[in-house]
C-alpha cells in the first residue's frame, strides 16, 4: 500500500494512504542498513510503500526516490545529517532582523543546503511591526541583497495580518517547508492561515533574545486552499553536509557567476591569482557578509564539528 508520510514525531510516522487513511507506522529494521547516513531514514513529505500488520499498524518498507529535499548536519555529530522534509515545490524561511535576531550566515547557510538540492526559496521578513530605525534600515539593506541576488523576499507581520494575502497566493497547491529559527512566528504564520489547527506559540527569551521551541515533530499541514505546509521544530543552526569543497561557490550564484573569470578551474576564492571572485568582492559587486557566509562553510569542510549557533 502506497502513502505519503505526514508526520514524524521520532520513532513513529504518520503515513496517509492513496485511499485517505492514516496508519501510524514504524520503519522495518532491515531499512535502516541501507548506508543512510541520517538521524532519520524517512521524512515529512516522503513518499513510501507501507505493510499494515493485525494491530492496525504498519511497516514502512520501501522510499520512493525522492525529488529533492533539505538536510542539514545532525546537531551534534559531524557525520550524521538530518534530513528535514523531502519532495518540495518550496521553502518559506522565516526571518526576524531581532525578536530573535536571524544573522546573514544563518540565511546563507539555508540558502546554499536548498541551492544544492533544487529548492527554490522565498525569504519572509517577519513582525516587520516592531522594527524601527537601525533594524529598519537593517531589513531593507538585507531585502535589497537578497532580491538582487534573485531571492524573492517580502514583509510580513502575522499578529496584525499585514502580508497574509500574498503569503496566501505564494502557498496555494504547493507543498512548502516553513523554516526558521524558534521564535520567528511560525506557529503563528501558521494559526492565521489554517484557524483549525491550533498550534501552541512561545515567547522570546528575553535573556537570550532567543525563541523557545514549541513545535516538537515535523508535520504537513493541509492548507484551505490547497497544497501543504510543512512545519518544523525551529533551528538553532544550520550545519551544512554532503557539500564538496570545489561545489560551495555554485551554491552562492552571484559568486558563482564571477567564478567563471578566475585563472584556476580549483580557485577556492581565497588568496589565489587571478581569482575573478576577489576582485568582484574588492569592487562591490559581492556582498561581504555573503563571502563571509561561503568562508564560513569553506570551514566545516575542514574538519570542525558544528557547534555554533547561527
Amino acid at each position: 500500500m502506497k502513502g505519503l508520510v505526514i508526520k514524524n514525531t521520532g520513532s513513529w510516522y504518520t503515513v496517509r494512504t492513496d485511499d485517505g487513511q492514516d496508519v501510524e507506522s514504524k520503519v522495518k529494521g532491515n531499512f535502516r542498513l541501507r548506508g543512510i547516513r541520517s538521524t532519520n531514514a524517512i521524512a515529512v513529505g516522503d513518499r513510501v510503500d507501507i505493510e499494515i500488520n493485525k494491530e492496525g499498524t504498519a511497516f514502512i518498507t520501501e522510499i520512493e526516490e525522492r525529488r529533492n529535499y533539505i538536510i542539514r548536519r545532525a546537531s551534534n555529530l559531524s557525520k550524521q545529517s538530518h534530513i528535514i522534509a523531502a519532495n518540495l515545490d518550496q521553502a518559506m524561511l522565516i526571518v526576524t532582523v531581532n525578536y530573535p535576531i536571524t544573522t546573514t550566515i544563518f540565511i546563507d547557510r539555508f540558502l546554499a543546503t536548498a541551492e544544492a538540492y533544487r529548492v527554490p526559496v522565498k525569504i519572509v521578513f517577519n513582525k516587520v511591526d516592531r522594527f524601527h530605525g537601525t533594524e529598519k534600515d537593517t531589513m531593507e539593506k538585507m531585502i535589497r541583497l537578497y532580491t538582487s541576488i534573485g531571492y524573492p523576499c517580502s514583509r510580513l507581520c502575522a499578529r496584525s495580518g499585514e502580508g497574509m494575502e500574498e503569503l496566501r497566493a505564494d502557498l496555494k497547491d504547493k507543498i512548502t517547508l516553513l523554516s526558521g529559527h524558534s521564535g520567528v512566528g511560525k506557529s503563528t504564520i501558521i494559526n492565521k492561515l489554517v484557524p483549525d489547527v491550533h498550534l501552541r506559540t512561545g515567547d522570546i527569551s528575553e535573556y537570550h533574545n532567543k525563541g523557545m521551541h514549541t513545535t516538537t515533530f515535523s508535520e504537513m499541514i493541509p492548507l484551505p486552499e490547497g497544497g501543504y505546509l510543512i512545519d518544523t521544530p525551529g533551528i538553532k543552526g544550520f550545519g551544512t553536509i554532503e557539500m564538496e569543497t570545489e561545489e560551495i561557490s555554485h551554491y552562492f550564484p552571484e559568486i558563482f557567476k564571477y567564478a567563471d573569470g578566475c585563472r584556476f578551474n580549483n580557485c577556492t576564492h581565497r588568496h589565489e591569482p587571478g581569482c575573478a571572485v576577489l576582485k568582484a568582492l574588492d569592487q562591490h559587486l559581492i556582498s561581504p557578509s555573503r563571502y563571509k557566509s561561503y568562508l564560513n562553510i569553506l570551514k566545516d569542510k575542514e574538519g570542525s564539528k558544528y557547534r555554533e549557533e547561527y
